[in-house]
């Protein structure tokens, strides 16, 4: 009898704690708490007030909002590594600039191979039908080019 494996189920789910809250959730709730306390200690209350729900919303955001089924945090690391990528990268074979010394460097141009004469539009129709057919047509001798 062969070896019987459980295989791990729901692994994307993370851990809760209390009730529906999970692990994660949780640090942040409390390093939110963290910041409100030295929010209220620090600033006067007017201040204190609108610093609450900029701190709440942000812990609020990182700690339950989920984006296309992934939790915030990842949408807000990828949208980082979007802004500081740049947006198009161009490939040029004939230059390469050396990063810090703005230095153009001309690499040596490669000739062009010998081009082969394109084949009339009556021969590729002929080959074209040689190959659709499996290789049944063959076309006559006469009218043949090569």
């Amino acid at each position: 009898m062969p070896n019987q494996f459980i295989v791990p189920q729901f692994i994307e789910s993370e851990d809760k704690i209390i009730g529906p809250i999970t692990v994660r959730q949780f640090l942040i709730c409390l390093g939110a708490a963290g910041v409100l306390f030295v929010e209220y200690k620090v600033l006067a209350m007017a201040y204190f007030i609108l610093a609450a729900l900029i701190t709440s919303a942000i812990a609020g955001a990182f700690g339950f909002l989920r984006i296309n089924g992934q939790p915030f945090h990842y949408f807000f690391l990828n949208f980082l590594q979007t802004q500081i990528r740049p947006p198009l990268r161009v490939w040029n074979k004939n230059a390469l600039i050396q990063i810090g010394q703005e230095k153009i460097i001309g690499l040596p141009v490669v000739e062009e191979a010998a081009k082969k004469p394109r084949p009339s539009s009556t021969r590729l129709r002929e080959l074209a039908l040689t190959v659709n057919t499996g290789g049944v047509y063959k076309p006559e001798e006469g009218e043949q080019t090569t």
